[in-house]
């Protein structure tokens, strides 16, 4: 098999050095380019990292970003122009981003996803098959903790999980954000949904969905132990793309969910 030249935007954050690390050990991919959005004047796993351009790009098959939505649409821009496949891990955009991102699915293939991991990815599954199932008698909320130097609240998986809540009634996810609470020890259930995050520590990443009746509550969860589990997603989700056609795809797609 032909090896998959890799671009990996964000060099220098805990994704991005963690992706170097995994992408090296893979033999499916040839590290040929990093990114960030400032000048970087030292060569990290032997490479110079560029700031985003075409010269950056030209000679990938395939961009992996873990940036910030500004950073991810400059990098849209240019993959476009390229016709570059992206895989998209930067959480946090707004309803409008969202918007751009799709409309550059139309020229490339986009995967783009909240969480790699095929556990989270399961776990937003079963939030919508417990939502749909358990209707409007029950109430909702979202729990996440992350590391304390993660900024952006509540996280992309978080929002994964309220959407899955949202698909499952059939109801708009942006109509049924509620509050989001930041380091509260408890927060309450109400008609739409609250989210709270917690940051502490070097957390890596949980996550817990929770209905409640007001008689019984349901609790659905996960844990992450290695960050690696992440860039592996990830590059896993890398080679996938590498078959598709123009189009906007999520984890949900790779892992044949129904």
């Amino acid at each position: 098999m032909k090896k998959i030249n890799l671009s990996i935007s964000g060099c220098m954050g805990r994704m991005g050095q963690q992706l170097i690390k995994s992408s090296k050990k893979n033999r499916n991919f040839k590290l040929v380019s990093l990114t960030e959005n400032i000048l970087i004047n030292k060569k990290i796993a032997g490479i110079k990292p560029f700031k985003n351009s075409v010269d950056a790009f030209k000679k990938s098959n395939v961009i992996i970003d873990f940036t910030v939505p500004k950073c991810t649409l400059e990098i849209l821009k240019i993959a476009s122009k390229l016709k570059k496949r992206v895989v998209i891990g930067t959480t946090g955009f707004s309803k409008k981003e969202e918007n751009l991102i799709k409309k550059y699915s139309r020229k490339i293939p986009i995967l783009k996803a909240g969480n790699m991991s095929l556990g989270v990815n399961l776990l937003m599954y079963l939030t919508e098959i417990a939502s749909k199932s358990l209707g409007d008698n029950f109430l909702s909320k979202v729990y996440e903790v992350h590391h304390k130097n993660k900024i952006d609240y509540p996280s992309g998986t978080a929002f994964m999980l309220g959407k899955g809540i949202a698909d499952g009634k059939n109801k708009n996810f942006y109509n049924l954000i509620g509050r989001k609470y930041l380091n509260k020890k408890s927060f309450p259930y109400a008609r739409k949904i609250n989210f709270n995050s917690i940051r502490k520590d070097e957390v890596i990443g949980e996550h817990e969905v929770r209905f409640s009746s007001g008689k019984e509550i349901i609790k659905l969860n996960h844990a992450s132990f290695d960050r690696a589990l992440y860039s592996q997603g990830a590059l896993t989700a890398a080679t996938w793309l590498m078959s598709k056609k123009a189009g906007l795809y999520s984890m949900r797609d790779l892992l044949n969910f129904k």
